[in-house]
């Protein structure tokens, strides 16, 4: 009976402790509608247009433009790029085009793949190329020399890497997506940074006491600020573990105690 009460005990609270957890682990997009948008990329990093995670941005240009948007990732995030180039029309083209898609973070170091189409070349007659770049899922602190991906504001790069010089100029259109996933406590480290890694050439005008414009971390940020705090649902395993320990040292002792004294024996004097 005393046993049956203990293992109830821990079910309840092995309940309570997983509730957080499963709140934590649904994808951290937060799309704004498409209506708001933006419909033009920026032609460098210093205009790169911002948009926000779910948001599917979309441009006009012309081949052999850079095309730059920026949207800000949090620790634990792993985020996707998508963009698909709507090329010009078959009949203007004199060879198929590569195209190739970069991420940066703030301080234009170039972010690797996990896996996706990065570069891709399109044939003479396609009407469109996909590219994706799924990075490394950001983490909330990193050594100085490491390449890491760490919470801030990334650049998005879309342009064309391969076509004749007489395809340059023509028309295309251009649209870009970025979500992501929240991966928890898995990427979870010890550390975090003081302030989010970002460019520092945003600015935001009438901030200061002269009215001046002043430097500002981004104008866009996650729904829930940048991650600070202590909490990672690694809390939450570590103590499903330490009650899963408790169980079985319960469960053995329960196994190994026995019955107590036979009553043929008798006690000693």
């Amino acid at each position: 009976m005393y046993v049956r009460r203990v293992l109830s005990t821990a079910l309840l609270l092995l309940g309570i402790a997983a509730a957080p957890a499963a709140a934590d682990s649904s994808p951290s997009a937060s799309p704004s509608g498409d209506s708001a948008a933006p419909t033009q990329a920026g032609t460098s990093f210093r205009t790169a247009t911002e948009i926000e995670q779910g948001q599917q941005a979309t441009a006009s240009g012309s081949t052999g433009d850079y095309l730059y948007w920026s949207f800000p990732a949090d620790a634990g995030q792993r985020p996707t790029v998508k963009a698909t180039v709507k090329l010009p029309e078959a009949s203007t083209r004199h060879a198929g085009q590569t195209w190739q898609l970069d991420v940066y973070d703030g301080l234009r170091r170039r972010q690797a793949c996990q896996y996706g189409a990065q570069t891709r070349t399109a044939a003479q007659d396609a009407a469109s190329v996909e590219l994706a770049c799924t990075l490394r899922t950001v983490r909330s602190w990193s050594e100085t020399w490491a390449n890491d991906p760490l919470p801030g504001t990334y650049y998005v790069r879309l342009t064309v890497t391969g076509l004749q010089a007489s395809d340059l100029g023509l028309p295309v259109g251009a649209e870009v997506k970025v979500d992501s996933k929240d991966i928890g406590g898995s990427a979870a480290v010890d550390g975090s940074l003081a302030k989010p890694l970002v460019p520092g050439i945003a600015t935001r005008a009438g901030k200061s006491d002269s009215g001046s414009s002043t430097a500002v971390l981004s104008s866009i940020e996650p729904d829930d600020g940048w991650a600070s705090g202590w909490w990672s649902d690694r809390w939450v395993w570590t103590a499903i573990g330490g009650i899963l320990a408790a169980l079985a040292g319960i469960g053995g002792y329960a196994l190994t105690r026995g019955s107590g004294r036979p009553s043929r024996v008798p006690p000693v004097a």
